[in-house]
């Protein structure tokens, strides 16, 4: 049994190993709601969904832009952008692609997503004001995290809270009470084989 598992089936399962790597995903909740006294929402959460790069996985950018420009309908404004994020950021980091994906988009990647190893589609949450500017001084609002973002939250101590989030309130409720509707992030340990896709679940610790 060794001599078969070491000599005969040994490059069978180096290859299965090789191709099988450990990742961690970090987990955000669902950012916390405001209500009036009377209990009704002043904010939404929306579903959206958004196309993910991984900058290490890929072998020719060039050609990839090009292969999923017709899938998920990329602009050049889009490819720009994303450029621009990739220098910005570690080549082992996730680089968001293009966001708020259709459903047709979605679907379309879905079905082509064997050939693109180190791409995903992945949820996110945005968020949404239903009175509008009628509330927009009180409420405030969420925003993209920048530089300066990026300094407070390493002074206090919470960068890595904010591993998996783009963005953070501003003004308002929305950056008064930050910590609380913000939260604390989760993550999962998993392995995934060479296309990103999981394999096996190890450890989830879920968000608050």
């Amino acid at each position: 049994q060794l001599a078969n598992l070491q000599l005969r089936d040994g490059q069978t399962y180096a290859d299965t190993a090789e191709s099988r790597t450990m990742k961690t995903y970090s987990l955000t909740g669902e950012r916390g709601m405001i209500l009036d006294r009377n209990g009704i929402p002043l904010v939404q959460n929306i579903t959206l969904y958004r196309l993910q790069v991984i900058p290490s996985k890929i072998a020719d950018m060039t050609a990839l832009l090009q292969q999923l420009t017709p899938i998920v309908d990329l602009t050049p404004q889009d490819i720009a952008d994303f450029r621009d994020d990739m220098h910005h950021n570690s080549r082992y980091k996730e680089v968001t692609l293009k966001s708020d994906l259709s459903d047709v988009e979605v679907a379309r990647f879905a079905v082509n997503e064997f050939h693109f190893p180190g791409v995903t589609v992945e949820s996110y949450q945005q968020r949404a004001y239903p009175y509008g500017a009628e509330l927009a001084h009180v409420v405030g609002y969420v925003s993209k995290i920048n530089d300066s973002d990026l300094q407070k939250l390493a002074k206090a101590g919470e960068e890595e809270n904010y591993a998996a989030d783009h963005n953070i309130g501003k003004q308002g409720i929305e950056g008064y009470y930050e910590k609380a509707l913000h939260g604390t992030t989760g993550y999962q340990e998993v392995e995934v084989d060479n296309h990103g896709r999981v394999v096996r679940l190890l450890k989830e610790v879920p968000p608050v």
